[in-house]
């Protein structure tokens, strides 16, 4: 198994029972790796592996949807559809908990925070930069930018507390079809 394989699985443990709810054995056992094995890939221990998690998970919002954002080759309103399909695809149309969000509910969440912040940051400047080239202002574009992260990452929780996926698809339907408003002004 190759370190990125680890490390996918890795994120999927840290979803689905966070820093403090995973233990080095439980990490073992899903993984199907030992403990010294982790240990040998990631010798700072379940740490290292929860940045790990985040820097593969950090690594896939560049490739997926920061890079889609800032492709001023494509419509502002393309842009951001495609950011919601693969925001789709990334939490599995409402299946999958978010990484950051879990991580940051959690009371140990200070050694992570700064990473996440500056995650979440550039997230929502991508945002704001292509509602911006359509035409809005700089505060009504952060604004809106902020208030799209909210409800997708509120939608998330949601869908997780009431184990209904229906409420994080009403939410990106409902922003895109937001979007096509705003573009088409």
């Amino acid at each position: 198994m190759s370190k990125e394989e680890i490390v996918v699985q890795l994120l999927n443990v840290f979803r689905q029972y966070g820093y403090d709810g995973t233990s080095l054995s439980q990490i073992s056992q899903v993984i199907g790796l030992s403990k010294a094995s982790l240990y040998h890939h990631f010798p700072g221990g379940k740490e290292e592996m929860a940045t790990a998690a985040l820097d593969y998970l950090d690594s896939w919002l560049e490739a997926n949807i920061l890079k889609l954002l800032r492709n001023s080759d494509a419509p502002p309103f393309e842009r951001l559809k495609a950011m919601l399909e693969n925001v789709e695809l990334v939490f599995d149309q409402g299946r999958k908990p978010c990484l950051w969000a879990v991580l940051t509910l959690e009371g140990g969440s200070d050694r992570f925070h700064t990473q996440i912040k500056q995650t979440l940051s550039r997230w929502i400047e991508a945002i704001a930069v292509v509602l911006q080239e359509i035409g809005i202002d700089a505060e009504q574009a952060k604004y809106q930018s902020e208030d799209a992260i909210v409800r997708i990452q509120g939608s998330l929780v949601l869908a997780r507390g009431l184990d209904n996926t229906d409420l994080f698809n009403r939410t990106i339907k409902e922003l895109a079809t937001q979007f096509l408003q705003i573009s088409c002004v």
